[in-house]
């Protein structure tokens, strides 16, 4: 029985993270596109930044995690995971019949709602159904799905390439397939048995007493999102530009056709096996904290490099393979590691759902400066995201919690015990 439910839960777990490739697989397509769009539709740089803010990279993903995040709270995890993904598939219909600017900015937002709204739902599962000595692991299969995503689409661009915009909506096809095909396969699920005993006990619980959103503005809550929100949405000014804007860079800066594709592929293929082989393998077991470090530190060598030597090919080779590694067991995956554990069950998906809204907002903003700036001086935009990784790096290492091997009621206990005693 005990090996039925685990591997149901495993089962759970890649249902639950599929939203993950998805959501990378939309944003790394629409970087594949950027490019063929300029041309085709005479695009400008601040169009460009356009698209890049309201994609599924940044304010519309936003906007649907706060919406999603508070949904989920209130009416079950299931019900936001298993219907979203229909209004995905429509909004994705959009991209892949794309003829006017207008339609890929439209196609972008309903997208980006959809994979927003997904992602507090499928991380709150993922963490409340997991055995506790496993969460760091059943969160990494996630990640390996987020990571997943542009491989297979940035490799199946590779070959692609000679169809042009078709290609393209090839691309933009398999992720409308996938998300029918996965509403189909979540409606078996079960809902989280921890959401469930929330709503069973009622105003008997302190969190729910105080309302969810009150609960958030006051401690321990509230630093704990600030936390989050610093730490990782500096990173995630790194990770937004080298998601959406890597391919286009590389094809702005006349590196060999190949490198577009391939070397992005390359990222999250090395990444992969970071997450595999390193969170997935030592996240339940070490000192959070000191893997947290050692991420933080690479990312910040891998990105001066660029801003030191240029936006060369032997330069974004050893780029790529650095931050690799060190994207693998670094602030995302801690991101939705800990934005489940710090929050309690009644008010889990909201915490996530505003946080992770603050972080996308917060990259659609800076993503409407990205391809001016990467034009107007690569080395200045090369520096300062190094700063920023700098800047999470400091946050992260002072502030990271210590959460692996206990239970989400033991770190709720113990928060709260914090908290009366401050």
């Amino acid at each position: 029985m005990a090996q039925d439910e685990e591997s149901g839960s495993w089962r759970d777990t890649i249902l639950a993270g599929l939203a993950n490739y998805i959501d990378a697989g939309s944003i790394v397509a629409g970087s594949v596109a950027l490019a063929l769009w300029k041309d085709i539709h005479g695009l400008s740089d601040t169009f460009i930044g356009l698209i890049g803010a309201f994609s599924a990279n940044a304010i519309s993903a936003g906007v649907g995690a706060l919406i999603g995040g508070i949904l989920c709270d209130r009416f079950g995890r299931k019900k936001i995971y298993q219907y979203d993904m229909l209004f995905y598939a429509f909004g994705m219909l959009w991209l892949v019949f794309a003829s006017a600017p207008w339609m890929i900015v439209l196609g972008f937002v309903l997208v980006g709602l959809a994979v927003g709204a997904d992602i507090p739902a499928s991380w709150s599962l993922i963490a409340e159904q997991a055995p506790d000595r496993k969460r760091g692991a059943h969160s990494g299969v996630a990640q390996l799905l987020w990571y997943l995503g542009p491989v297979a689409v940035l490799t199946a661009a590779y070959f692609l390439q000679p169809f042009g915009i078709d290609g393209v909506r090839w691309l933009f096809g398999h992720l409308f397939v996938l998300a029918l095909a996965l509403t189909f396969l979540r409606a078996k699920m079960r809902e989280s048995r921890r959401w469930e005993e929330a709503q069973a006990a009622g105003l008997e619980t302190p969190a729910a007493r105080s309302a969810g959103w009150r609960a958030l503005l006051r401690p321990p809550y509230l630093g704990s999102m600030l936390f989050l929100a610093a730490m990782y949405g500096l990173w995630n000014l790194w990770a937004g530009y080298n998601g959406f804007f890597t391919p286009y860079l590389i094809e702005q800066n006349n590196l060999p056709v190949w490198t577009a594709t391939m070397l992005p592929a390359s990222y999250f293929l090395i990444g992969m096996f970071s997450i595999l082989l390193i969170f997935m393998t030592l996240s339940d077991r070490v000192n959070q904290r000191l893997l947290f470090g050692i991420s933080a530190a690479l990312h910040v060598v891998g990105m001066a490099l660029l801003a030191i030597f240029g936006f060369r090919l032997e330069v974004v080779v050893a780029h790529v393979v650095i931050m690799g590694v060190a994207g693998g067991f670094g602030a995302q995956s801690f991101f939705q590691l800990w934005s489940a554990e710090l929050f309690p069950t009644e008010i889990r998906s909201t915490a996530q759902g505003l946080t992770f809204a603050i972080v996308r907002i917060g990259l659609g903003i800076w993503s409407l400066a990205v391809p001016t700036l990467a034009a107007t001086s690569f080395t200045t935009l090369a520096w300062i995201l190094t700063g920023f990784l700098v800047a999470s790096g400091a946050i992260g290492l002072i502030w990271a919690p210590r959460t692996e091997g206990k239970s989400l009621e033991q770190l709720q206990a113990e928060r709260e015990g914090r908290a009366v005693r401050a």
